[in-house]
C-alpha cells in the first residue's frame, strides 16, 4: 500500500500565544490524545504522532489517502479544543510528502524555532516520538522520518555554526531582568517547575550569583534534584501564595493546563512589597501566569513571544550558517524521498514475484504429468519454456497495443532488460546473424 506523509499544525509564526496555549497537549495528555486521534483516523491513517511545545502543535501522519486525512485531523482538533468548523483554518499549515519531510528536518535542526538553532526542540521531538511509540501509533514510515530527522539535526549541529550565536529564551530573560535590577546578586529568584526549560533558566540566572534561589514544584523530590545543582532551596507549590512577595524574579514553566499564579496572588504580593518591582517570566504554554497580571503596576511580565522578539537580534550573525544547514537538509530530503519511493515499489515487486512463482508451479506440474505419461522429454521441456514465456509476455504484449504512453514506458523497460541477455540472443544483434558478420566485397 502506497503511504503518503502529511504534517498539519500551527506555530509561533501562524498563531498567537492565546491560541497556541489552547491547542497545546501537555505531556500527561498525549497518550489519550493519540488514542483518540487514532480511533478517529482509522482506517485513513495507521501512523500518527503529536509534537506539542510552547511554540507549536503539530500532527504527523502517514496515510494512503492524505487528501481525506487533512479535513479529518482539522475536524478532530476543532472538536477537541471547542472551535467551530473552519475557525482554525487561517492558522493551520499542511505539508504533504517532501514538504513534510523538509519541515520535520528543519524543526529538529532548530531552523523553524523562535530561537534559531536552539537545541531544546530536539529533546521535545524525541519525547513526542517516545509517546507515539508507547501509544502504538508509530509505524515504519514515521519512525524512519523521525530517526532521519534526529540524524539530520546532529549533522547540522556538527557541520555548521547554526547554534553558535544562538541566544536562548533563558539568556534573553536574564538580559531583560537587568533592565529592572542593576545587580542580580541582590535579588531572590523563584523557579516554578523543574523541567528542562526551568533547568536552562536556572543555569543562566545562577551564573549571575543571585542572593537566593528557590525551586517550587508539585513533586518536592524532583525540585530537590534540580536545587542541588544550584545550591538552592525548595518548596511546594501550595506555599506559593504566602511566599511570592519574597521574590524579585519569578520564572515559571509547568505542564499545568490552568494558570497557577493568578492576579489576586500577585496583587497581594505587590502590596506587601511596597512598590518594589517583580520581574516575571512565563515560559509555559498554556500559560502559568494569568495575562491580567501584566496590567499591575511594578510587575514586569514577559511571555515566550516577548522573549522571542528579543532573541531575533542575533539572527543576522547566523544567516550564513542557516544557509549551509538548509543545503544539508535539501540533500537529506532527496535521500528520504528516494527511500519512500523504494518502499512504494515493494508491494508491486512482491506481487510480481508471487505471480511468477504461481506460473512456474503450474507449468512445472503440467510438465511432470506429461513426462509421467511417457511424452518425449525434449518436447516437454520445449513446451514448458514456451508456456512460461507466453504467460509472461502476455501483459507486455497487451501494453504494446495500448496507448502511446504505455508503449513508450514498456520500451524503456525493455531496453533495460536487454543488456542482461547473452549477445547471441539479443534481437537485431550481429552475433545472431552469421551472415552479417562476414566481410563484404
Amino acid at each position: 500500500m502506497f503511504m503518503n506523509l502529511l504534517t498539519l499544525g500551527l506555530n509561533h509564526t501562524t498563531a498567537p500565544l492565546e491560541l497556541r496555549e489552547q491547542m497545546a497537549f501537555p505531556g500527561d495528555t498525549l497518550g489519550a490524545a493519540l488514542a483518540d486521534l487514532g480511533a478517529r483516523l482509522r482506517p485513513l491513517s495507521s501512523e500518527t504522532a503529536i509534537l506539542s511545545t510552547c511554540n507549536r502543535t503539530e500532527i504527523y501522519c502517514a496515510s494512503p489517502i492524505p487528501e481525506r486525512v487533512r479535513p479529518a485531523v482539522t475536524e478532530w482538533l476543532s472538536e477537541r479544543r471547542g472551535f467551530a468548523a473552519g475557525q482554525l483554518d487561517e492558522y493551520l499549515y499542511a505539508f504533504p510528502d517532501n514538504q513534510a519531510v523538509r519541515h520535520a528536518f528543519r524543526v529538529a535542526s532548530g531552523l523553524d524555532s523562535m530561537v534559531i538553532g536552539e537545541p531544546q526542540i530536539l529533546g521535545q521531538m524525541k519525547e513526542a516520538v517516545r509517546a507515539a511509540q508507547e501509544a502504538g501509533a508509530l509505524g515504519t514510515h514515521l519512525h524512519q522520518l523521525f530517526q532521519r530527522s534526529f540524524a539530520v539535526a546532529k549533522e547540522v549541529r556538527t557541520s555548521t555554526e547554526v547554534g553558535a550565536h544562538s541566544v536562548s529564551l533563558a539568556a534573553a530573560a536574564v538580559r531583560l531582568s537587568r533592565r529592572i535590577f542593576e545587580d542580580l546578586r541582590e535579588c531572590s529568584v523563584l523557579f516554578v517547575g523543574a523541567g528542562e526549560m526551568i533547568e536552562l533558566a536556572a543555569t543562566h540566572f545562577a551564573a549571575q550569583h543571585p542572593r537566593r534561589i528557590v525551586v517550587a514544584n508539585r513533586t518536592v523530590e524532583r525540585a530537590q534534584r534540580l536545587a542541588q545543582r544550584f545550591n538552592a532551596e525548595t518548596m511546594r507549590l501550595g506555599e506559593l501564595p504566602d511566599t511570592l512577595e519574597q521574590f524579585d524574579v519569578v520564572v515559571s514553566c509547568t505542564a499545568s493546563s490552568l494558570p497557577i499564579i493568578g492576579l489576586g496572588m500577585v496583587e497581594r504580593a505587590t502590596r506587601a512589597r511596597r512598590r518594589r518591582p517583580i520581574f516575571m517570566v512565563d515560559l509555559a504554554v498554556p500559560r502559568d501566569i494569568e495575562p491580567e497580571v501584566a496590567r499591575l503596576d511594578d510587575v514586569f511580565l514577559y511571555t515566550v513571544d516577548d522573549l522571542g522578539r528579543v532573541v531575533q537580534s542575533g539572527l543576522e550573525n547566523r544567516r550564513a550558517a542557516v544557509a549551509q544547514a538548509e543545503a544539508i537538509i535539501e540533500t537529506r530530503v532527496d535521500a528520504f524521498m528516494q527511500w519512500l519511493e523504494a518502499r512504494r515499489t515493494v508491494p508491486a515487486i512482491r506481487a510480481l514475484h508471487a505471480r511468477g512463482e504461481a506460473i512456474r508451479t503450474i507449468e512445472v506440474e503440467r510438465a511432470r504429468k506429461a513426462l509421467a505419461r511417457g511424452e518425449d522429454p525434449g518436447a516437454v521441456l520445449e513446451g514448458l519454456a514456451r508456456a512460461v514465456a507466453a504467460k509472461f509476455l502476455h501483459g507486455p504484449t497487451t501494453l504494446l497495443h495500448g496507448p502511446v504512453e504505455s508503449r513508450d514506458a514498456f520500451l524503456k523497460l525493455f531496453d533495460q532488460i536487454l543488456p542482461d541477455l547473452p549477445a547471441e540472443h539479443r534481437p537485431g544483434d550481429a552475433a545472431q546473424d552469421p551472415e552479417s558478420a562476414k566481410p563484404r566485397g
